[in-house]
């Protein structure tokens, strides 16, 4: 049975994000409602394993842990094979996409945990690029890197980062609240303003970057005064280093959350998520809205 043959059939919309529904190890296909179209995601992490364990997160059986040893052979397999199936097959067809989103928009590593704690990651920065050089899509489609940025410290990681930029691709950096009791709940992690800045800092001079914020409500509760103030404040400290963002992705809850919180999660309404997104425009950062 060939790579084609083995994809299975399914019908992809933009609240399907199924690591399963190709049928294969590392590549999954995403119709994502930020991009307009087809994203091909990467998950390094098959084991459901990450060192951060946020409360919205949809992936079922999360674990603490770091990505298993990356088979590369079979991730470059699978991504020709895929590309083959996108470019030149039925797979459009076969997984019943709107004309409309029938078009690469990206690849990007993102999967069930963190894709830098892969001790293979800089490895697989140089497959991918080698993958999309060979078929002519440099520069016709996004390369999106989704990170927490807490192992951005590692030599590995930054060599994989800078080749990443090389690429002419982008990082999007976790960062969901900037108190610690905030980002102990939302992402279940202890880290200061300090460290986060420090990341971000090694991150941005690699690498183009962007921050990517998720709010939700609690018990039907939106951010508290105090955490949309003290995350504003933070963009404007942010500002005044030298550290050049491209700007900030602010999302809302679009799927349902696997975890044990997830009962008292919900998104918050359009209105409350676009005052937020004019405050952080104000402080002079793009702001890019997904509701």
């Amino acid at each position: 049975m060939t790579n084609q043959q083995q994809l299975t059939q399914a019908i992809l919309t933009t609240t399907n994000h199924s690591r399963d529904s190709a049928g294969l190890t590392y590549i999954y296909p995403v119709i994502s409602r930020r991009s307009g179209g087809l994203s091909i995601g990467v998950n390094l992490n098959t084991n459901n394993a990450c060192n951060w364990r946020c409360v919205y997160c949809q992936v079922p059986d999360l674990i603490r842990g770091s990505a298993p040893k990356t088979d590369l052979g079979l991730l470059e397999t699978e991504l020709r094979g895929f590309l083959d199936d996108v470019l030149t097959g039925d797979f459009y067809r076969r997984f019943s996409v709107p004309a409309e989103q029938q078009t690469i928009r990206d690849i990007a590593i993102s999967g069930n945990g963190e894709p830098t704690s892969s001790m293979e990651f800089d490895q697989v920065i140089g497959l991918i690029g080698s993958v999309v050089a060979d078929y002519d899509l440099l520069g016709k489609i996004k390369l999106v890197l989704i990170t927490n940025g807490s192992l951005i410290r590692r030599e590995h990681v930054q060599k994989g980062l800078a080749h990443w930029g090389e690429l002419g691709g982008e990082v999007w950096f976790k960062l969901d609240s900037a108190t610690e009791a905030g980002s102990q709940y939302a992402n279940g992690i202890h880290h200061t303003p300090t460290s986060v800045l420090r990341n971000m800092e090694i991150a941005a001079r690699l690498c183009p970057t962007w921050l990517q914020t998720c709010l939700f409500a609690v018990d039907s509760q939106p951010p508290s005064v105090e955490e949309c103030e003290t995350y504003l404040a933070f963009l404007q400290h942010i500002q005044a280093q030298p550290i050049e963002l491209c700007g900030v992705l602010l999302y809302g809850l679009a799927r349902p959350s696997m975890q044990a919180e997830a009962p008292s999660l919900s998104a918050l309404p359009s209105d409350w998520m676009q005052n937020f997104a004019l405050k952080i425009q104000a402080i002079g950062l793009e702001t890019r809205l997904s509701l």
